[in-house]
């Protein structure tokens, strides 16, 4: 009897491996800009695994932090050269591991120094590598955008202007929105603010930001402090609010405040001093000062008019300009994105009391210049969204979700 055969039932292709992304951040804003983005790719890849450096918000998401995100979170030239051994191991020491574990893509969020050197490492390694938030090649060295195409794949850019400007280096860079411009309504509810800090509904209110970091308020906050007190000798009633954005800012601000009483003749009653609340102040505010930078944009979005200044040390200020690092003259976010002057900007020896009291009492006393403002922030809001229907979360999760599929023929 001949042998019998069975043939041998097809076996069904393995179920592919969730993918894993890599995510380094560093400091608090990099730590919500990935929670969001580890939520939108959860919603694209429940089972991905998702690992690095993080911090708390990240990990609500799930995430595998393999280092905390004050491991990075160092701030000034000094405190940099201070900690470089340390951070030079821990890159070395994080490069190792990611090739060994080869995520399908890994994510520098913000943090350049640390993180572009990382990913060139990993791309030369034939990893796919993505730099989240681009650094302002719009204001000063644009040939680093070249540099940056060498470390990364792709670049994620929040604002509008910036992948052109990479397109003229040959880097593959997209737009995917600013996560403020997710955060703030069209049209902010400013009476609900000022209920929320339990300020007056009627009473004249100036927000004043005089920066986010001791260096910052140690410049401004005097400058800020003297012009408040001359607006509110013409305007009576004034409100002050200073929200601070940490411990150290508060600290910052209430030597400066003790240091400088307030003059006989001004109105000015003891500012209002908050822990953090910088949006719902924004949204009370009737007119802004504040230090030129992220605070800028979100007074934008938050459709208030504002005057904008800073300064830096003078003889950095003279190396700037010596060398022609800036390519610039416009230094505040809602010009830049206007392309003209929709703001005020007071830089350096034009930042003075008097030059900002008059900026703000500007606006405080014409309605048509406020609301001319008003009215270009709320074109400039629609400008900062890529159109995600899951905001710029979701466009910047599209961006890194198209690494994992294979190019077309």
């Amino acid at each position: 009897m001949p042998p019998q055969f069975t043939r041998a039932r097809p076996q069904p292709a393995p179920e592919p491996r969730p993918p894993v992304f890599a995510l380094i951040a560093g400091e608090a804003s990099g730590d919500l800009l990935g929670a969001d983005l580890v939520a939108a790719l959860r919603r694209r890849h429940p089972q991905a695994r998702f690992v690095g450096i993080g911090g708390p918000r990240m990990a609500a998401q799930g995430f595998e932090a393999w280092h905390d995100i004050a491991a990075l979170s160092v701030m000034g030239l000094a405190e940099v050269l201070r900690h470089l051994p340390r951070l030079l191991r821990l890159r070395r020491t994080l490069a190792a591991r990611l090739l060994a574990l080869r995520p399908d893509v890994t994510i520098g969020i913000d943090a350049p120094d640390f993180n572009l050197g990382l990913e060139r490492r990993l791309k030369q390694a034939g990893l796919r590598t993505v730099h989240y938030v681009s650094p302002s090649v719009w204001a000063w060295r644009e040939r680093r955008a070249a540099k940056i195409g060498a470390s990364a794949d792709r670049v994620l850019c929040l604002f509008p202007m910036e992948p052109e400007i990479y397109a003229r280096h040959g880097v593959d860079a997209r737009f995917v929105g600013h996560p403020l411009a997710d955060r703030f309504p069209l049209h902010p509810d400013r009476a609900a603010a000022r209920a929320a800090l339990g300020l007056p509904a009627d009473a004249p209110v100036l927000a004043v930001l005089p920066g986010s970091r001791p260096g910052e308020i140690a410049r401004l906050a005097g400058i800020f402090l003297d012009a408040a007190r001359r607006v509110a000798a013409a305007v009576p009633g004034l409100r002050v609010v200073i929200p601070a954005a940490d411990a150290a800012c508060r600290t910052a601000i209430e030597q400066r405040i003790a240091a400088s009483p307030p003059s006989p003749v001004s109105r000015l009653s003891s500012p209002v001093l908050l822990d953090g609340r910088a949006h719902e102040t924004l949204v009370a505010a009737d007119a802004v000062l504040l230090a030129s930078g992220t605070a800028a944009l979100e007074a934008m979005l938050a459709k208030r008019p504002m005057v904008a200044a800073y300064r830096i040390a003078p003889a950095s200020y003279r190396l700037v300009r010596a060398l022609r690092l800036l390519k610039t003259d416009v230094y505040t976010l809602p010009n830049i994105l206007a392309g003209r002057r929709v703001v005020p900007e007071l830089m350096q020896d034009a930042c003075t009391p008097a030059a900002l009291a008059d900026a703000l009492l500007g606006l405080l006393r014409d309605p048509v210049a406020a609301t001319a403002q008003i009215a270009e922030f709320e074109c400039l809001h629609g400008l900062l969204k890529a159109g995600a229907a899951d905001g710029a979360a979701g466009a910047a999760a599209e961006a890194v979700d198209e690494l994992l599929r294979p190019a077309a023929a």
